[in-house]
C-alpha cells in the first residue's frame, strides 16, 4: 500500500480530542470504543486490531464490534499508538491542524509497521499503508519496533534492534501525516545500546528511555544465563530532547533486571515519573522506582516493592521451579491523567495493584484485584468456573480515571515460559473510586475465548485518547 491511500486533512480548528492540559483531558467525554492489538502465537492466522464497545448504554457493551486483520503472518503487534494527539498543541513545535485519525501498529517480530485509518468507520479501521521492515532498517537503522508515541513534530517509534545488526536499539521518527520514515532520532547516544520504552518532559526538553534487551536477548523468552548474569537492562537514560543527545545515565543496580515501562507525570510543571522493574535476581521481588530532578541532575528512588510469593515447585513452570516462589513480574504500570493513581500489574502473581501517589515519594496502597496468575488462576466473577491463565498485564486508564482496562498477554515466548499451557486471551474492565481509591471488576465487561478468535491480546488504546497516549504542555 502506498501514500496515495493516505488522506491528509487540514482542520480549521484543532482536533476536539486534543487537550491543552491534563485537566481538560480528564473532563472530556468518555470513550465509546477501545482498540486492542491481538496476535496469533502460532503465526498461522493474521494478527488483528479488535474493536470493543465501551459504552455502558449500548446493547453491545463489552463485546467485540469490529475487527481488522493484518495482511501478513507473524507480526506480533505490540505497543501501538495514534499518529497525533494533544502534544500537537505544544508551542515548541505546534501542529494543531493534524488529526487524531490513524493508528500506527508495530510488529515486534516482523519489524513491519501498519497504518490504520479510523475516520470513516471507527469500528472497522481500514488498512491504508504498510511500512516494510526493510524501509525502517534502511532509513532509520532500526528493527523490532516496540512502542509508538505521538510527538508534536512527528511519530516516535522505539525499536529494540539495529536495522542490519543486533543493536543498538533506539528511536525512529515518522511523519505524522504521510508516515514517511524520516530517520533515527538520536544524534549522540553515548554508550546506550539496550532499548525499551521512552517518554518525555516536553516543557523541560527532556526525553527518558529505559532498557530491556536486544532482539536475541528477548525473542525466545527469559534467558536464565543472561538474567542471573545480570545482562538485561537496568538503567535509565536522560536525553536533551531538542539536541537529541544523551546527557545522563542512572543505574538502578544490576540486580534490578529489566527497567521497562515509563510513566512521567502528566502535569507539565512537574519533572518526575515512575518506572517498573520486572524482577530482582536476588529475591525475585519486583519494584517501582521514581525518577526526579535533584538540582541539575536526575536521581532515582525505589518507592514500591512487591515480594515474591512462596509456592510448591510442582505448581510452578520450569523457569521458576528452582526458586520455589512465584515472581510478581511487574510488566506494566500506568499513571492516571491527574497524577494521583498509579496502577501496577504483577503479571506473575495475577494481581493489579492501585497506589495513591499524590506524594510520589511515598505511595500508599489503596486497592488490589486478582485475576489469573501462575498458581492462582483466579476466575473472573462473571465466569466463576473458568480458571484464568495470564494475569493483568497491559493496563490502560481512561482520561477521567474512572475506568481501567487490563489484558493478559505479555510477549508470545514469555507467555509460553510462565504459562506453559498457553495464554488464552481475555480483557477485563475495572471501575475506580477516584475519590478514595478502590477497584471493582465490571461484571458486564469480559471479552474472552472464542470471541477473540483464539488470539492473544496486548495493548489497548481508547478512542479519543487515554492516560498513556497523550502529553500536555499547558498547566491548569
Amino acid at each position: 500500500m502506498n501514500r496515495a491511500n493516505i488522506t491528509v486533512m487540514t482542520r480549521w480548528t484543532p482536533d476536539p480530542t486534543f487537550y491543552a492540559s491534563p485537566q481538560a483531558a480528564a473532563s472530556a467525554p468518555a470513550e465509546k470504543l477501545a482498540y486492542v492489538s491481538a496476535f496469533d502465537r502460532s503465526a498461522e492466522k493474521p494478527d488483528a486490531i479488535v474493536v470493543l464497545d465501551t459504552d455502558p448504554a449500548s446493547e453491545s457493551y463489552g463485546r467485540v464490534v469490529g475487527w481488522t486483520d493484518m495482511p501478513n503472518l507473524g507480526d506480533e503487534l505490540h505497543h501501538f499508538g495514534w499518529n497525533a494527539c494533544s502534544s500537537a498543541l505544544c508551542p515548541t513545535a505546534p501542529h494543531p491542524h493534524v488529526e487524531r485519525r490513524y493508528l500506527v501498529l508495530p510488529g515486534l517480530r516482523s519489524s513491519n509497521l501498519y497504518i490504520l485509518d479510523t475516520h470513516d468507520d471507527p469500528r472497522n479501521p481500514r488498512l491504508v499503508k504498510e511500512i516494510p521492515a526493510s524501509e525502517l532498517a534502511d532509513k532509520a537503522g532500526y528493527s523490532r519496533p516496540h512502542t509508538v508515541h505521538c510527538g508534536p513534530d512527528g511519530i516516535y517509534v522505539n525499536a529494540l534492534g539495529g536495522g542490519h545488526t543486533e543493536g543498538p536499539g533506539g528511536i525512529a521518527v515518522l511523519d505524522h501525516t504521510t508516515f514517511e520514515v524520516r530517520g533515527a532520532w538520536e544524534k549522540d547516544r553515548g554508550d546506550q545500546v539496550l532499548a525499551y520504552d521512552f517518554w518525555w518532559h516536553f516543557t523541560r526538553d527532556v526525553l527518558v528511555t529505559s532498557e530491556w534487551g536486544t532482539p536475541s536477548m528477548v525473542e525466545e523468552g527469559v534467558n536464565a544465563e543472561l538474567l542471573l548474569g545480570r545482562k538485561y537492562g537496568h538503567r535509565l537514560h536522560f536525553w536533551d530532547l531538542a539536541k537529541r543527545t544523551l546527557t545522563q545515565t542512572v543505574d538502578l543496580g544490576d540486580e534490578n533486571q529489566m527497567t521497562l515501562e515509563l510513566r512521567p507525570a502528566h502535569d507539565p510543571a512537574k519533572e518526575y515519573g515512575f518506572v517498573g522493574v520486572v524482577t530482582n535476581v536476588e529475591n525475585l521481588s519486583a519494584s517501582v522506582w521514581l525518577w526526579y530532578r535533584e538540582g541539575d541532575k536526575f536521581a532515582v528512588k525505589k518507592v514500591i516493592t512487591i515480594d515474591a510469593e512462596p509456592a510448591d515447585a510442582e505448581d510452578l513452570p520450569p523457569v521458576l521451579q528452582p526458586f520455589g516462589a512465584v515472581a510478581p513480574l511487574v510488566t506494566d504500570i500506568d499513571l492516571s491523567v491527574d497524577d494521583k493513581w498509579l496502577y501496577v500489574s504483577a503479571w506473575g502473581t495475577g494481581e493489579l495493584l492501585q497506589f495513591d501517589v499524590t506524594d510520589p515519594f511515598n505511595p500508599v496502597k489503596t486497592g488490589s484485584i486478582r485475576l489469573g496468575g501462575i498458581t492462582g488462576r483466579v476466575p473472573h466473577p462473571s465466569f466463576p468456573d473458568e480458571p484464568l491463565n495470564g494475569g493483568p498485564q497491559m493496563v490502560e486508564v481512561s482520561r477521567d480515571g474512572k475506568r481501567v482496562y487490563v489484558s493478559n498477554s505479555l510477549y508470545g515466548s514469555w507467555d509460553d515460559q510462565f504459562y506453559p499451557d498457553g495464554v488464552k486471551g481475555w480483557l477485563a474492565k475495572i471501575d475506580i473510586d477516584t475519590e478514595k481509591g478502590g477497584m471493582t471488576l465490571d461484571p458486564r465487561f469480559f471479552p474472552h475465548g472464542d470471541e477473540l478468535r483464539g488470539l492473544r491480546v496486548h495493548q489497548t488504546r481508547l478512542q479519543g485518547g487515554d492516560a498513556s497516549s497523550d502529553s500536555y504542555c499547558f498547566p491548569g
